[in-house]
């Protein structure tokens, strides 16, 4: 690890930085399935890129920096990274996870783990008393986003750790939105983190990747068997392209964040608009909680038209923002999360924790926040041109 203390300098430079044999400032792509051996059990430390690559191993050890871990698991997807963390569990283990979460997250749990004899109960883990009730000798782990996908909602990570590891159980943090320049959970006291580096991270909608962090050396051995043995890793190029992301992290999230802020204010006072969800607003629930365990609010907003409006108006009227799935590139996306990221949640759960048919998302990019609110605006008229109820 770098002996930086600015993560503005290790992002840069923390990991391993560049190449020892050429002095190349990059590390380079080994695009290589596998590696020549000198003699009969002896390596030069690689034997095959699934079990272990250089450029994979680089971004590995910078994200374990970033997140103030020890360990990093770099994956094919957030997904992917997801899985292998659930791996850890086996059959009677139950995991607790908060009310509104990524859509693949829950259908992962519900499709494929919960048919191994996985359970998993919805909880809402900003209520610490529901939370603490809901743990009893099945519970393994309490897996949480905070902010919370698609409504923002924000869980005491530090409160949550407390009581997962007074019976002894595992705190599993989703940190997608925040990413570490903004959050750090395992300083928090959580056990594990997951990235859905795909998202900020990459930060140019151009790579598909998934990251793990950890601190104990026994949860690191355990999660890089299953790297080794299920096989999602990243591809050396992807890695490559993900450090060079990341380089640029703080700069992105900085005016992210600054465009983020001035579209929440301006939504939150607009006539079209009935309710938005955003903790870098004083009036959000969760803006004390976000205040005291991160830099920032991040860049994502949720916001439901006022009755009478046509949504499906809203989103042809856009012209520079892109309906389409993710978040976290430069350029500024919106999605309708009850059809595309969240359509998986079946629709009572949905409409009990609040994801209803007229939530939009948006992922407000690094474009000229003029431009951005002025293209809301636009859409905003064309959906208050027909008064149809959704």
């Amino acid at each position: 690890m770098s002996h930086f203390n600015s993560i503005l300098t290790k992002l840069i430079h923390g990991g391993i930085e560049g190449d020892e044999r050429t002095g190349a400032v990059n590390v380079p792509i080994y695009q290589t399935s596998t590696y020549k051996q000198d003699h009969l059990g002896e390596n030069k430390g690689y034997e095959y890129s699934r079990t272990g690559n250089p450029t994979r191993e680089a971004l590995e050890a910078l994200i374990a920096e970033l997140e103030e871990g020890e360990h990093g698991l770099a994956f094919a997807s957030g997904m992917a990274a997801t899985t292998a963390v659930l791996h850890l569990f086996k059959t009677g283990d139950k995991i607790l996870i908060s009310e509104n979460v990524y859509g693949g997250t829950f259908r992962v749990l519900d499709k494929i783990f919960r048919s191994f004899g996985v359970a998993y109960e919805i909880v809402n883990t900003t209520n610490l008393e529901v939370l603490e009730e809901a743990i009893d000798d099945e519970v393994k782990a309490v897996f949480i986003e905070s902010p919370a996908n698609p409504l923002m909602t924000v869980t005491d990570i530090q409160a949550v750790a407390a009581i997962a590891h007074k019976h002894g159980k595992l705190l599993i943090v989703d940190n997608t939105f925040m990413t570490p320049y903004l959050q750090k959970p395992l300083t928090l006291g959580a056990d594990i983190v997951v990235h859905s580096a795909t998202k900020y991270l990459g930060g140019h909608s151009d790579l598909v990747a998934g990251l793990v962090v950890v601190k104990d050396q026994e949860l690191a051995k355990s999660l890089y068997f299953i790297q080794n043995a299920t096989g999602g890793i990243l591809q050396p190029f992807d890695s490559f392209l993900l450090i060079r992301g990341i380089k640029t992290l703080g700069v992105r999230m900085e005016r992210h964040q600054e465009n983020a802020i001035t579209i929440a204010k301006w939504l939150k006072g607009h006539k079209s608009i009935s309710h938005i969800y955003f903790p870098g607003l004083e009036s959000d629930p969760g803006y004390a909680v976000q205040k005291q365990q991160a830099k920032g609010p991040g860049a994502m907003i949720s916001f439901e038209l006022k009755k009478g409006l046509d949504i499906r108006k809203f989103y042809d009227g856009l012209q520079l923002i892109a309906l389409a799935e993710s978040l976290g590139g430069v350029e500024s996306l919106v999605c309708h999360p009850s059809s595309m990221t969240h359509a998986s949640i079946p629709e009572e759960i949905r409409k009990k924790v609040g994801i209803t048919e007229g939530l939009i998302r948006l992922s407000v990019g690094i474009e000229d926040v003029k431009e951005i609110q002025e293209d809301l605006e636009y859409a905003l008229n064309q959906a208050a041109n027909k008064g149809i109820d959704l």
